[in-house]
């Protein structure tokens, strides 16, 4: 079976429908499965679950989807580089589901491992834990987190070869490997493709077995989220000052 597709949107239309859940990778803006995310919104697919650590930033990634409103539920850990998805959530516009970052990863690789629920401390007594089962043990008390599994995954890798094993880089590998593992149909695009034996096995992130189908994304915009820099302390320094006369 040919995995490989020419573009994002042929790669997507008979699975892209309104009010399906999609798994969306990266973390920021690092890693982020941005032309797939791009074909969702050219798809015009509306009533969208998202499952995320953020949501980008406004006019990058998920921010490009929650400008055509297409999303009616985060599913996501942090939203504080997102205007717009702060406004629509406070608004009412966009229901969002808040996770503790390390429980939403936890729920994911629960999803993936096929295993429904589990049991941990973080969130209890706070909000997080309402409406939840709580139970005690060995003198501690657990909530109940239950697993996540998607209709769909969009992932962004370094790395694949034909038949969609991957290898992510650095920063990239924080939610893109598990959420592979945690969908129906789980679509890759890949910065370097390569022919089948090229890739160590031994560097293998994600087996090819996960991944159904891969779009070749040979030079991604690597953008940067918050850029922070130094200042020169020359720069500081007033034309003449310092100099003898």
């Amino acid at each position: 079976m040919d995995k490989v597709y020419s573009h994002a949107r042929a790669a997507l239309p008979e699975l892209i429908k309104d009010g399906v859940t999609i798994m969306a990778g990266g973390f920021g803006l690092c890693g982020i499965p941005e032309t797939l995310i791009e074909a969702v919104r050219e798809s015009g697919a509306k009533d969208l679950t998202f499952i995320s650590n953020n949501a980008g930033i406004d006019g990058v990634g998920l921010g490009r989807l929650l400008e055509t409103r297409q999303i009616r539920k985060m599913i996501s850990s942090y939203v504080g580089e997102n205007k717009l998805f702060a406004q629509q959530y406070l608004s009412g516009e966009l229901e969002l589901e808040f996770n503790p970052q390390g429980t939403l990863a936890e729920r994911i690789r629960a999803g993936g491992a096929g295993i429904p629920a589990f049991y941990t401390k973080t969130g209890v007594g706070t909000l997080i834990a309402e409406g939840k089962e709580v139970r005690e043990f060995n003198g501690e008390m657990y909530v109940m987190e239950r697993g996540l599994f998607a209709d769909l995954a969009l992932v962004h890798a370094w790395k694949g070869d034909a038949e969609g094993n991957l290898v992510y880089r650095k920063t990239a590998r924080n939610f893109n490997p598990m959420m592979a593992t945690a969908a129906k149909i789980t679509i890759a695009e890949v910065e370097h493709l390569v022919q089948v034996g090229e890739i160590d096995p031994d560097c293998i992130h994600t087996p090819g077995i996960f991944v159904k189908r891969i779009v070749h994304m040979p030079n991604p915009q690597k953008r940067i989220e918050q850029r922070t820099t130094r200042k020169n302390p020359e720069a500081a320094i007033p034309a003449g000052a310092g100099e003898e006369i």
